[in-house]
């Protein structure tokens, strides 16, 4: 990491001399930490010009619509590999060898089922219950079941614990859902991989012999490659800040799934086919372009553009690709929600005013209409995200835990509230 210096002339007439490191790829950053020695703190809400942490994790450059996982492009990964190689490149650097791959699986296999005693909790919860709520209580239990690999301190514990997360949060993720709709829990198939057994655990029933379909099985395995990490988002700072405390990972993890619950978060895919659904009808689709051409109403058109990428997004092609041959083989591009999306797509890769402002179909357009046509509701859908981001979560974190250098966030604050005063009596106000 070759490193520069800049000058900052300070009000005091002081100057400083700051650090400027150059990352492999990305633009430079100013180390800043001089600054609290001389009495000042930077100001940026929402961290959006603070790097944080170093990684070599994940990269993004949103103007080139470029994301990397460990240096690999994620449409190579999503057109050659499975999540299963995904998993194991995002923790460990690289792509593993064949008997890696296989005793990777292995592990990943032993730790499938959770202990008996957590089916306890779901009779806890309302059938009516959020599938994120039940999905934030029961990670956070997991800590309480296996508390034998707790101290992360010893890197033994933090890859068992790792292998317990990616393993059993899948099968969290279908027990969710099997509860809210009533339906028994199906215990793991460990001849499975990780997608087909999480459909299978969703959707099969113990009166018939059902499997699912490798285009849905594929489908499925691409979301959730697509969706295993994205650098420095909300909830992987929020896993990352809570496990500079020293938090056990079960709880790190919870605390990401709690802010991966969030509507400006998680819940994107969610919202775009609720939009899907107020507009109801193709014939009424020119009236909400105009609605969304128009700043002075409120209305917005999910699914398109992205904060981040401000070119196109990496994802959306492959995601695409996926979303028409799902609705093919389940023959819904008739099905007046499919058909309004289709439509949807047409106009904004060819309306000049999309193109102009770059806002092109994004990953959570094609996953929604994908997990849809599935018939999986949206109330699972930030619980498939969650399911997916936990790979990258543990990732961020086992990498945080091992810097020599960890110490426990703390961010600063521009305060602007009441000067220093006098308690006044009760009686006295």
């Amino acid at each position: 990491m070759s490193q520069q210096t800049a000058k900052l002339s300070l009000p005091n007439g002081e100057e400083l001399d700051l650090t400027v490191l150059s990352p492999t790829l990305g633009k430079d950053v100013i180390d800043v930490r001089a600054l609290g020695k001389a009495g000042y703190f930077t100001y940026d809400p929402g961290y959006v010009s603070t790097g944080a942490c170093e990684s070599k994790i994940t990269f993004i450059d949103g103007e080139k619509g470029q994301l990397l996982y460990r240096g690999y492009p994620i449409e190579q990964l999503a057109e050659q590999s499975n999540f299963e190689e995904v998993a194991y490149l995002l923790l460990n650097g690289e792509l593993p060898s064949k008997e890696e791959y296989e005793n990777f699986v292995a592990k990943i296999n032993n730790h499938t089922m959770v202990h008996q005693q957590m089916m306890n909790f779901f009779n806890g919860f309302r059938r009516d219950a959020h599938p994120m709520a039940i999905m934030v209580s029961v990670v956070g239990a997991l800590s309480a079941f296996y508390h034998d690999s707790l101290d992360i301190n010893n890197p033994q514990h933090r890859d068992i614990s790792a292998l317990r997360l990616i393993a059993k949060v899948p099968t969290i993720a279908a027990m969710c859902y099997r509860y809210t709709v009533g339906h028994p829990f199906v215990y793991p198939d460990n001849d499975m991989s990780l997608a087909e057994n999480f459909l299978n655990m969703m959707f099969s029933m113990p009166t018939n012999d059902w499997k699912p379909d490798p285009v849905l099985v594929k489908a499925m395995d691409r979301i959730f490659i697509l969706h295993a990490d994205h650098e420095q988002n909300a909830s992987t700072s929020t896993v990352r800040l809570a496990g500079s405390s020293g938090a056990n990972p079960f709880a790190a993890i919870a605390s990401g799934i709690a802010c991966l619950w969030g509507p400006a978060h998680g819940g994107a895919n969610e919202a775009c086919l609720n939009m899907l659904r107020e507009i109801g009808d193709v014939s009424r689709i020119p009236e909400f372009i105009e609605r969304a051409k128009d700043k002075n109403d409120p209305f917005r058109l999910m699914g398109f553009g992205h904060r981040v990428y401000k070119n196109f997004d990496p994802r959306a092609k492959v995601m695409r690709e996926s979303a028409h041959e799902v609705l093919d083989l389940l023959g819904k591009h008739d099905d007046p929600i499919f058909k309004i999306a289709l439509e949807l797509e047409k106009i904004a890769l060819e309306d000049p005013y999309f193109i102009e402002k770059k806002l092109y179909p994004n990953v959570d357009f094609y996953s929604g209409v994908i997990l849809d046509a599935m018939g999986i509701p949206t109330n699972m859908f930030t619980v498939i995200f969650a399911l997916a981001r936990t790979v990258g979560w543990v990732s961020q974190w086992h990498e945080m835990i091992g810097e020599d250098d960890r110490r426990i966030g703390r961010p600063r604050q521009l305060y602007t509230g009441a000067t220093e005063r006098e308690y006044t009596d009760l009686n006295k106000r």
